[in-house]
């Protein structure tokens, strides 16, 4: 959570935005932003260079909130890592 919350104030200052998360990792847009958008990333940085491309001044970018639960480890988590220690 404190490494989200690092990387969405560096991605803030220098894109001059105000985003709450911004690796949240759901994104919506309209068709003629993304045609204007290029990012090619095998990692993960795919988040930063979208908001860092997308905040011109002539695109408005607006947070909606989301709800999101995920699965526990006994729901059937997949972490291999985490499969190991348990």
């Amino acid at each position: 959570m404190l490494g989200n919350k690092f990387l969405t104030l560096l991605s803030n200052m220098t894109t001059n935005l105000n985003l709450t998360d911004m690796e949240s990792c759901y994104k919506i847009c309209r068709r003629e932003v993304l045609d204007q958008v290029s990012v090619e990333e095998n990692r993960f940085g795919v988040e930063p260079k979208f908001i860092a491309k997308v905040a011109k001044p002539n695109v408005r970018i607006y947070e909606v909130g989301i709800s999101y639960y995920g699965r526990t480890y006994d729901e059937g988590k997949k972490t291999p890592l985490l499969a190991e220690w348990r």
